[in-house]
């Protein structure tokens, strides 16, 4: 196992200025031109001018010309929900320079990422201290604080791999809750932040030589499937940190196939001279898919009760009796069931499915990374509801690589 050293460069350093000091003090909410949404609208195209609270500007909508917006959570949603952001924004800092001292300029060159894409990793750092900087102000004072962490990769490939799989997972949660916040000024700083972790998640794609972005819709999620795939990685936090609200489920783990990708397996796919198939590239168009519709897919899961996350202090659980009796593939706007066969005891198959985000589309909803869990029912939920799978799980999510 991998520990992290640089979390401490941050708390002893405070790079982001005024980051531990900030004050952020609430306001009054006033609004400007607030009209009732109407649920019975039609869509026609067609607007009402008595009621537009100012020029070129229909009516409807929230306040969008508040004169004193509040960058402050308003509720323990809110604040829960921007401080599981703050805890994912750490250790992508952390990530990064970690992985920059962590491996030499000859392990990454041959890896096929060079000085200049060195580089970019850099930048991406850098980007965290901004992030940092912009929840820990909206936060104030009992912002959580940078944490250690530990990573059990040993090769560049590896950071690649889970760095990729870890911004998904961030940018996607971040989009989950982003419409539920009561703070819409929040929303939007947030907003404005988590559309560049995305870019951060198409260039780790780029120097694993995957394409890009594979989908037509990113994927959103639950804080609490967020807050499960983050906390195995958190060694210890400081005291003063709060703790958070969020569900740790038990782990799910592919046995079988194993996920491939250019560094993943030493003997694929590289060429006979070895040099690799697929190097960092702006697009690559991969011949050899990483999995197939239709595919079976082996799982072993844990059982619930185990002590996880910083200082070991929190307990993965389930809110199901007995074993599941579904995987759930949650990818873009979809979430598809497969039924699954339980093999043995915490163990089970199903297959990758195969389906479109619309019936006539040409698109596979199980694309790039997707997200993968076990329950008990075969729940429909929807892209703005899916919280509501969370009483179901019975172990994951796991990250699902695949095209």
């Amino acid at each position: 196992m991998v520990f992290s050293f640089t979390a401490s460069l941050l708390a002893g350093a405070a790079l982001a200025k005024g980051v531990l000091s900030a004050q952020a003090v609430p306001t009054n909410f006033t609004g400007v031109g607030g009209v009732p949404a109407n649920f019975a609208y039609n869509a026609t195209g067609d607007f009402n001018s008595s009621l537009m609270p100012a020029n070129f500007t229909p009516a409807g909508g929230i306040v969008p010309m508040d004169p004193d917006p509040t960058y402050h959570p308003l509720s323990d949603f809110d604040y829960q929900s921007l401080s599981l952001a703050l805890y994912h924004e750490y250790i992508e800092y952390d990530l990064f320079n970690y992985a920059l001292t962590r491996f030499s300029d000859e392990e990454f060159d041959a890896a096929g990422i060079n000085a200049e894409y060195r580089h970019l990793i850099r930048f991406m750092a850098q980007q965290e201290i901004g992030h940092i900087d912009l929840i820990t102000n909206m936060l104030g004072p009992d912002a959580p604080k940078a944490c250690q962490y530990k990573y059990d990769f040993d090769s560049v490939g590896g950071f690649l791999d889970f760095a990729q799989k870890q911004t998904q997972w961030t940018e996607s949660s971040t989009y989950g809750f982003l419409p539920h916040l009561n703070s819409r000024a929040a929303e939007q700083l947030l907003l404005q932040s988590i559309t560049t972790e995305a870019r951060q998640e198409m260039s780790l794609r780029q120097l694993q030589g995957l394409f890009p972005y594979p989908v037509w819709f990113e994927t959103g999620l639950p804080q609490s499937f967020a807050w499960t795939l983050l906390a195995p990685y958190i060694v210890s936090c400081p005291p003063e940190n709060h703790r958070l609200v969020w569900q740790n489920f038990p782990g799910l783990h592919v046995v079988s196939p194993s996920t491939i990708t250019n560094y993943s397996n030493a003997s694929y796919p590289q060429y006979p001279n070895g040099t690799y198939m697929y190097p960092a590239a702006v697009s690559t168009n991969r011949t050899l898919p990483m999995s197939l519709p239709g595919q079976i897919v082996e799982f072993q899961w844990e059982a619930p009760g185990q002590p996880i996350g910083p200082n070991a202090s929190y307990t993965t659980s389930t809110s199901v009796n007995g074993a599941p009796q579904f995987a759930a593939w949650i990818s873009q706007l979809n979430v598809t069931y497969t039924p699954l066969n339980v093999t043995g005891n915490n163990s089970g198959s199903t297959y990758q499915p195969s389906v479109h985000v619309y019936n006539d589309s040409t698109q596979q909803v199980i694309n790039g990374s997707s997200f993968v869990v076990l329950t008990d029912i075969a729940l429909p939920v929807t892209p703005f509801n899916l919280t509501a799978i969370n009483e179901h799980i019975v172990a994951g999510p796991l990250v699902y690589s695949s095209g």
